[in-house]
């Protein structure tokens, strides 16, 4: 798998997701297989870079692998701007967000409320792939609703813009998240245009992570909440690729590891304060096959001070595994 003038290690990629694919998420993501990741969505905004929220987001340097940004926007200028700043920054490869279902993106006319205005995307693509040296890849649903599906339209215009990969998610906006993902058109899509295409949706294990290729010709797969509290699903899905067997479950000591490791730098990335509420959630997806009752997740989001944080968690660890 290829863009541009960059080799990815293998065909899986780590979904961008707002608030979860920091850099300790992507980093860790990385070591536990994830041939790219793509950073958290970045406004085109300029009113908003100078928030540590945007501050934080825009770090690119140093992190392992090709390093993938993505942009949100729906003004062509403000997007080519912000593409050449990133770029500017460490940004190997700039991502265009035009698949986000989130209200308060659609209300701007960014996100996946774009579909519907195919000269504006035309006119968004052109003027951010000018604008950089880098290659540029874009992020789609099948469409607005499925009465207005026009994933085919929007890929081939992406191809003639010179967009280098379109990674299409099989819902359209109005589906959100529910039901399944529609295998289909993604495979429409593979067979009308040259360009590579990511497969996203629903990509939960090794097994259906084979089928989605299999069935649609993709040539990556995206993975996105699937990787919330198990990073290591990258390890899996490549290891069933490369030999059709299924790796047994990580040992719960391994799983502790990981989770501990990623709690530290989550606190050292965001500092203490910031890191100890952004930890929460994290720990509440590492556990939820582990603490299904709850009880200490909820006690563990009690915990203000990072230190008693790890500690809880040792504590945790400890009485589970003496069971």
């Amino acid at each position: 798998m290829r863009i541009g003038q960059y080799q990815l290690k293998n065909c899986l990629i780590a979904a961008p997701m707002a608030g979860v694919t920091d850099r300790p998420f992507r980093s860790l993501c990385y070591d536990m297989g994830a041939g790219m990741t793509v950073s958290e969505m970045l406004s085109s905004n300029p009113q908003v870079w100078q928030t540590d929220k945007s501050r934080l987001r825009m770090v690119h340097s140093d992190e392992l692998g090709i390093r993938s940004v993505q942009i949100a926007g729906s003004d062509p200028v403000d997007m080519a701007t912000a593409a050449k700043i990133n770029a500017d920054s460490g940004a190997q490869i700039i991502d265009i967000n035009m698949g986000c279902p989130a209200k308060k993106v659609n209300k701007k006319l960014a996100g996946s409320a774009l579909l519907r205005h195919p000269d504006l995307v035309a006119e968004i693509l052109s003027a951010v792939v000018n604008a950089v040296d880098v290659p540029v890849t874009l992020k789609i649903r099948t469409g607005w609703s499925p009465d207005e599906r026009n994933c085919v339209e929007i890929a081939k215009l992406a191809e003639r813009c010179g967009i280098q990969a379109l990674t299409i998610h099989g819902r359209t906006r109005e589906c959100l998240f529910k039901g399944e993902a529609e295998y289909d058109s993604i495979r429409t899509v593979k067979q009308s245009v040259s360009i590579p295409i990511i497969a996203n949706g629903d990509i939960t294990d090794p097994l259906k992570a084979r089928a989605v290729l299999d069935y649609t010709g993709a040539d990556a797969l995206m993975i996105g909440r699937a990787a919330q509290g198990r990073p290591w699903i990258f390890r899996e899905i490549q290891h069933y690729l490369d030999t059709g067997e299924l790796l047994p479950p990580l040992p719960i000591a391994e799983v502790q590891q990981i989770m501990q490791k990623h709690v530290r730098e989550l606190h050292d990335f965001y500092g203490q304060g910031k890191g100890t509420r952004i930890a929460r959630k994290h720990v509440s997806w590492y556990l939820k096959e582990h603490a299904p009752d709850d009880q200490f997740r909820r006690s563990f989001n009690a915990i203000e001070d990072a230190s008693e944080q790890l500690e809880a968690l040792e504590a945790y660890f400890e009485n589970f595994l003496r069971k």
